[in-house]
Order: structure tokens, then C-alpha cells, then sequence
């Protein structure tokens, strides 16, 4: 459990950690924005691209054996980028880093819901959804200290001898019971027209959020997308054994379990984005210091997510995702009644609540999709989950960057961000975070009428 966590904690870690050294990534190698910023797009994009390829290829050659080859290769990978010579090979060793993400990320649900019994298995999916929570929150603050100490390079570096020593944990002591089938198909064809969708996908948001970019760019970056999804969906329906059985998302449970997670994502990447400029922009606070603010909701998940889990196994009462979104969703909409008065304390009294309604969703969300399906389609499971993770997160940045750069143009300022009146941030910092809040409850609600729902067939 432990080499799992900390793998997991490792790989979401460095898919966001890198966007805090980004500006000292970007003069250390004299380039533009618009080629670094692919230090984080590549990692996020190929990831994505391969959760469900993994997913499947580990029914082939072993969710334990899989798992342990990711993280070789994302140690591997990560001492190479820490001693990329240019930015194109760091770039490269962030696709290869990303690869080795994407084993480990895809499968590691799947391997905890295997080897804990059933009445214990909301508690593990509350160890796993607390340290997905918690790595995506510290990410930030990891990112500024190791920067300012140790500089951009130790970002990875550091990765390396914890891998090295997890790994020579992991060839003694993990062993996963199963049985892989060495022969079972595998659809390439699937596996690429998502790939082509999803880098449509970043590239629209991309250019959805960018200043000045062009319209008709987007709109054929938005046909390639739904070009590709729809080609994708075709594919799948008809191939004997596809990456992706769509057949799932008509399991009730497992589709309103899937609603439900990328919804709450997006809202808390909506929230994570702009905390960080109302804190510095707002209230002055250094970088370090908004680190601290944001551990609060860590700290605060390291002990509400185990005890909700141990609360779902002992009762579990189906409103327990719905209740948790409700008090994000209050939370959210605090904090930005409490963005209006520009008061610290105010401020972190609302990161207390809003992990614990984190914790309060992320055990049974987790639980009951892995309960959804048969066994053998856990790893299906697993790696769909962790596609919704990375998608809401993505969507909930550009969401956020969206509407940060439209409510402050019909306030009337055009510039940087990190120039506008403090006055004007704050409401329109405040109107995203009821926004986001707003999304929190819609899932609620979804989550209480499939409930009833089923309860009523």
C-alpha cells in the first residue's frame, strides 16, 4: 500500500509540479513561453493519452509487473530530465516520464481494490483518493521550495533516489495476486484515434485560453475533436474487444460515479488556479506563505479521507458522494463571498471544510466505481477513473484562465493579470469561486437522482 501511495503521490506530483519552475525553466533556457509551456502539455497529454492503453495491456502482462516497470521508467526518466541539456530533450524525457506515469497512474486503484478485502476497501480508496487530492494541492508548494533551495533540476532530480529505493521495496515485497492473459487482444486502433482526440482536446483549450489567438484555429481544432471522438466511437462499438467497452457508462452507478469525479475536479482546479493569484494579488501574501494556506486542505485530508473511508465501510449510506459535493460546493461559494472582504483568517476558515467534503467524496466515489463493474474489469475501471482525473483538472484550469481574462475585460482591464486592481480581482476571483461551487452542486444533484433513481426500479 505504502509503494503504491507514494507512487501515485510521485506521478501526480510531477504532472503539476513543474508549473510553478516554469518561468525559471523558461530563462534558464532563453526560450518563449510558448515552447516551454510544452514541458507541462506533454506530460499531461501523453499521460492522458495512455491511462486506458495501459488499463488494458495490464489484463495482458500483469497489473503488479506493469506497475513496476512504469515507475523504473519514470525514475529513469527522471533523472534525464533533470540533466536535459536543451529544452527539446527535456521535453522528450517528459514524454517518457509521462509513459511511465501513466502505468503507474492507470492501474494503482485497481491494484488496492484487489488486495484489501471487502469490507476494508473504502478506507484503501480513501489512502488513494487523499493522496490524488493531496499531491494535486502540494504539488504548488513542493514546486516553489525545491525552485528557490535546490533550483528547476532537483524538481526531478529528487525523484530519483526515492524511486530507487521503492523499487528495490517493491521487488521484495510486492506482490500482486493475479492472473494476466498474455494473448488477450489489444485495439490499436482505438488506442490511437484517442490519442489524435485528445491532443485536439489540449490543443483547443490551449487555444481557448491563449491571448490573441485565432478563431478559425480553434474551430478546426474543435472539429478535429469531435472528427476524432466520433471516429473513435464508431471504432469501439464494433471492435470484438475494445479499448474502451462503452457498454459501461450504461452501468448506472459507474456513469453517475464518473459525472460525479470529473465534475468535482474541475471545480477544485478552478479554485486551484485562482487561489494562488487572489492570495499574491490580493492580500500581498509571498509565494511560501500561500504555499502554507494551501496545506491546510492537505493536512486536513491526511486524516478526514482515511476516517470517511472507514465510515463507508462500516455504513455505506449511498448519499455519501452527494453530501460531500454539497459542502464543497458551500465551501466554495464561502470562499468567495469571503474573497470579497479580503480577510486572511476568513480565507483559510474555508479550506477546513472544503477538504473534508473532499474526503467525504473521494472514498465511496472511488468505491463504488471499482463495486460498479465485474473484476475483471477493474483495471477498466481504474484507468477511466484516472482519465476523468486528468481531464477535470485540465478542464478546470482552462475554465478558470477562460474566465479569469472575461470578467476582467468586462470590468474593463486589458493586461497582465498580476496588475489589476485589487478591488476588481477579488469580485471576479469571487464570482469563479461560486461558479465552481455552482458545478459542485450540480453534481450533487446528479448524484442524488441517479440514486433515487435506481432506488425506484
Amino acid at each position: 500500500m505504502v509503494i503504491i501511495l507514494l507512487g501515485t503521490g510521485m506521478g501526480v506530483v510531477d504532472g503539476i509540479v513543474v508549473s510553478v519552475a516554469l518561468p525559471t525553466i523558461t530563462r534558464f533556457f532563453g526560450a518563449g513561453i510558448a515552447e516551454s509551456q510544452w514541458v507541462i502539455s506533454a506530460y499531461l497529454l501523453t499521460e492522458t493519452s495512455l491511462l486506458l492503453v495501459f488499463g488494458r495491456l495490464s489484463e495482458r502482462i500483469g497489473r503488479g509487473r506493469l506497475f513496476l516497470w512504469g515507475f523504473a521508467i519514470f525514475t529513469g526518466a527522471s533523472l534525464a530530465c533533470g540533466l536535459a541539456p536543451s529544452l527539446p530533450l527535456l521535453v522528450l524525457f517528459r514524454v517518457i516520464q509521462a509513459t511511465g506515469g501513466a502505468m503507474v497512474y492507470s492501474i494503482s486503484t485497481a491494484i488496492v481494490f484487489a488486495i484489501f478485502p471487502k469490507g476494508e476497501q473504502g478506507r484503501a480508496m480513501g489512502y488513494v483518493g487523499a493522496t490524488i487530492a493531496i499531491a494535486g494541492i502540494a504539488a504548488p508548494v513542493i514546486g516553489g521550495f525545491v525552485t528557490d533551495v535546490l533550483g528547476w533540476e532537483y524538481i526531478f532530480l529528487v525523484n530519483v533516489p526515492i524511486g530507487v529505493v521503492l523499487l528495490a521495496l517493491a521487488l521484495r515485497y510486492f506482490h500482486v495476486p493475479e492472473l494476466p492473459s498474455p494473448h488477450a487482444p489489444m485495439d490499436w486502433a482505438g488506442a490511437g484515434l484517442m490519442a489524435v482526440s485528445i491532443s485536439f482536446f489540449f490543443l483547443l483549450l490551449g487555444s481557448l485560453t491563449s491571448v490573441g489567438s485565432c478563431p478559425a484555429l480553434s474551430l478546426l481544432l474543435g472539429l478535429g475533436c469531435i472528427a476524432g471522438t466520433t471516429l473513435f466511437i464508431f471504432v469501439e462499438q464494433r471492435h470484438h474487444a475494445p479499448l474502451l467497452d462503452l457498454s459501461v457508462f450504461r452501468n448506472e452507478p459507474f456513469s453517475r460515479s464518473c459525472s460525479c469525479l470529473i465534475l468535482l475536479y474541475l471545480a477544485y482546479f478552478m479554485m486551484n488556479l485562482i487561489g494562488p493569484f487572489y492570495l499574491e494579488g490580493v492580500l500581498s501574501l509571498s509565494p511560501s506563505q500561500v504555499g502554507m494556506v494551501f496545506l491546510i486542505g492537505p493536512i486536513v485530508m491526511v486524516i478526514a479521507s482515511p476516517l470517511a473511508g472507514w465510515l463507508f465501510d462500516r455504513k455505506p449510506w449511498p448519499y455519501f458522494t452527494a453530501l460531500g459535493l454539497i459542502i464543497s460546493g458551500i465551501s466554495l461559494f464561502y470562499l468567495g463571498f469571503a474573497a470579497i472582504f479580503r480577510v486572511l483568517p476568513l480565507i483559510i476558515a474555508g479550506f477546513v471544510p472544503l477538504a473534508i467534503g473532499s474526503a467525504l467524496f473521494q472514498s465511496p466515489v472511488n468505491t463504488e466505481m471499482m463495486r460498479a463493474l465485474p473484476p475483471e474489469q477493474t483495471g477498466t475501471a481504474s484507468s477511466v477513473a484516472a482519465v476523468l482525473r486528468n481531464l477535470g483538472m485540465t478542464l478546470g484550469v482552462s475554465l478558470a484562465s477562460l474566465l479569469l481574462a472575461l470578467l476582467l475585460s468586462i470590468g474593463g482591464f486589458e493586461g497582465p493579470l498580476t496588475n489589476a486592481e485589487p478591488g476588481l480581482l477579488s469580485l471576479v476571483i469571487a464570482v469563479i469561486m461560486g461558479i465552481a461551487g455552482s458545478i459542485c452542486c450540480i453534481g450533487a444533484i446528479i448524484s442524488v437522482i441517479g440514486i433515487r433513481r435506481e432506488r425506484s426500479m
